[in-house]
């Protein structure tokens, strides 16, 4: 071998391997802005959980992590984008069991594919929905409300945030429950169809927690049952569904972090360990807790089971409940 040629062996030899350049690349993200896409409009549970998530997350890289709202056809919109964005780690997605099991059973056809689309990071939150009306429905319980609808059959009007959310499924779930038939009115989010049922336009609505506990906290709304198996924090004296007499399984909302298949696993790694720093700080622990919601941490692995998981059981509640795909 010549003298250029050992040379060469030199260099190349003090030049990082690919494993050790990911990891440097990874210990100085992120060098600029991160978007942080969040599929359903602002003000509503996804919103609040973003934004949170995302100014800790600023505050932990000295970067900024700017939510993007990108709402609309149940979240598939801002799925679609994250799916189709590079996969550098600047480009993350507020996921949920909606858009990674529920719309597979929605849509004949989705623009991205919830299973090989998207790599995992953590989960950030779990809640269940309430049960709440306007207060002029002459209801103080669960029961009355059921004995109401079935003395009205399709006269009461129930909101959501629409077709296909969790809060239409759980409509529907309680009406095959009960052997009640109510009006579904769909709206663009769930804080529209809290704010619908505080204007007295619907009844009532089967609300994700945050946006529901500060009306009830003020008496714009009575809150009838949460659907979780326990009592919630934010409204200790509001009772369970089984509490209440309803003994059915009603399905629960959480929300993870995604970003495009194939981001570097260090920066993956890195994200995790930040936010399970976030999720265990005081504050939020507070903030989500006044709000219905269960902060959470996890492994990716986590939330893939979850959503092999959720699959056949989701897939058999919307048959049931008579949802058919568009």
């Amino acid at each position: 071998m010549n003298v250029l040629g050992k040379a060469l062996l030199v260099i190349c030899s003090m030049l990082p391997t690919g494993g050790a350049l990911a990891q440097a690349n990874a210990q100085q993200y992120p060098t600029k802005p991160v978007r942080f896409v969040a599929p359903f409009p602002p003000g509503g549970t996804s919103d609040i959980i973003a934004r949170t998530v995302a100014q800790k997350l600023s505050e932990a890289f000295g970067r900024q992590f700017v939510v993007d709202n990108r709402g609309g056809a149940t979240g598939t919109i801002g799925y679609d984008l994250a799916a189709k964005a590079p996969a550098d780690g600047y480009t993350l997605l507020l996921s949920s069991m909606g858009g990674m099991v529920t719309n597979q059973f929605l849509f004949k056809k989705l623009p991205y594919d919830p299973v090989n689309d998207f790599v995992h990071i953590s989960q950030l939150a779990t809640a269940g929905q309430i049960l709440v009306i306007h207060p002029s429905v002459q209801a103080k319980t669960v029961l009355d409300l059921v004995a109401l609808a079935k003395a009205k059959p399709g006269q009461l009007t129930v909101g959501s945030g629409g077709i296909g959310t969790t809060q239409h499924i759980v409509a529907e779930v309680f009406q095959n429950a009960t052997g009640t038939k109510m009006t579904h009115v769909p709206y663009k989010g769930s804080v529209l169809a809290v704010g619908a049922t505080v204007a007295g336009e619907i009844n009532m609505t089967f609300a994700d927690m945050a946006p529901a506990v500060p009306q009830v906290k003020a008496g714009r709304l009575r809150a009838l049952a949460v659907s979780t198996e326990q009592r919630s924090p934010a409204l200790p004296d509001v009772p369970t569904m089984a509490d209440a007499g309803i003994k059915s399984w009603f399905p629960q909302t959480w929300w993870a972090m995604s970003a495009p298949k194939g981001t570097p696993a260090p920066i993956v790694k890195r994200l995790n360990g930040e936010i399970e720093k976030a999720m265990k700080s005081p504050d939020v622990q507070e903030k989500f807790s006044n709000l219905g919601l269960t902060p959470l941490h996890s492994t990716p692995e986590r939330i893939a089971e979850l959503v092999k998981t959720a699959m056949p059981r989701m897939g058999q509640v919307i048959k049931s409940a008579g949802i058919q795909p568009e």
